[in-house]
């Protein structure tokens, strides 16, 4: 596998002899710590430290017994490197790829756009995966997956991209066997899904408020089937839990997309409209002002001609000559 080769070749730089041979300006360094091992290059130096020093303060996830499992993080020093490090496979918006069975971790570094997010919550994101992989294996979905590790993260943000899906409103909420295929169908599709998915997973936590995910856990791993320890944790089958979830959802963030989106259309409409009734009133009030201005126009010149009459008829009139005509007998 190419992506496989390319990451076994920057171990070996890495551990092997080229690297002691290559020059310090241009060498990945390695740093080891607890049970990370980091990898980068100098320019991500500061923030490889950075980055194991948090993971080893807060290295405990919650339901989850503390993970003891080696951990590989690689920090790729531009975008070029990602690449060929996660491989063609991965999606453009991705900021860190985790690969649960070979336990690494591979982020980018100091060049990452500022969509990537904190680079703290990021790798503690990508962490919760491997810990979840190492107590449960392959058992949960895609959804549960991701959306538990925002849970860990604790990325409250994700719930902003369900203030604004008016999809919630109009179409309902789509069921958990839906929500897989929507982390592949675009990024504006993917970041619904996680929001969805961090959903359902604090609304599960929350049936529990005194122990959380931890007795699910327990009963996950022993009964290796996710709907039979939903029934005996919380007493309600999967399917249940399921509309619970798609209705207090649609509720709770469907009416707040469609205020919100009316709330957009109503200013969209205002910044159309309130400069257009502006306009007009002022073009009326310029018409308001020649019809005045023609109105005056119109009695002045009536009255210059009725003057103009009056001293033309003066002119005609001769009050001093005699009449030619005889009287009448």
């Amino acid at each position: 596998m190419a992506v496989a080769a390319a990451f076994v070749a920057l171990i070996g730089v890495v551990v092997g002899g080229a690297a002691r041979r290559a020059s310090a300006q241009s060498a990945p360094e390695r740093l080891d710590r607890g049970r990370f091992t980091a990898i980068y290059f100098p320019s991500e130096r500061t923030l490889a430290h950075s980055l194991i020093d948090e993971a080893l303060r807060t290295d405990s996830f919650p339901g989850l017994p503390r993970p003891t499992q080696h951990v590989l993080l690689a920090i790729a020093p531009d975008r070029r490197h990602f690449r060929d490090w996660v491989g063609p496979g991965a999606p453009e918006w991705g900021a860190a790829i985790t690969f649960p069975d070979s336990r690494r971790i591979v982020m980018q570094g100091r060049s990452a756009g500022s969509d990537a997010g904190d680079p703290r919550e990021v790798l503690r994101h990508e962490l919760a995966h491997l810990a979840l992989h190492e107590y449960l294996g392959d058992l949960p979905p895609r959804w549960f997956d991701e959306g538990y590790a925002s849970y860990a993260a604790r990325e409250w943000n994700r719930e902003d991209a369900l203030t604004a899906n008016v999809a919630l409103a109009l179409r309902g909420t789509p069921r958990f066997s839906d929500l897989d295929s929507l982390f592949e169908a675009g990024a504006s599709s993917a970041r619904d899904a996680y929001a969805l998915s961090y959903r359902a997973v604090v609304e599960l936590a929350a049936l529990d408020p005194g122990h959380g995910l931890a007795d699910y856990f327990v009963a996950w791993k022993r009964e290796g089937d996710m709907d039979r320890a939903m029934r005996s944790t919380f007493g309600m089958t999967l399917d249940g839990f399921e509309k619970r979830w798609q209705q207090r959802t649609r509720r709770r963030y469907g009416a707040l997309a469609v205020i919100g989106d009316l709330a957009f259309g109503g200013a969209v409409l205002l910044v159309v409209v309130v400069p257009l009734y502006f306009a007009r009133r002022q073009r009326d009030r310029r018409r308001m002002a020649e019809m005045r201005e023609a109105d005056e126009a119109a009695e002045k010149a009536a009255r210059e001609s009725i003057l103009a009459a009056l001293m033309h008829g003066d002119d005609e009139t001769d009050f001093g000559a005699e009449p030619t005509g005889r009287p009448p007998p």
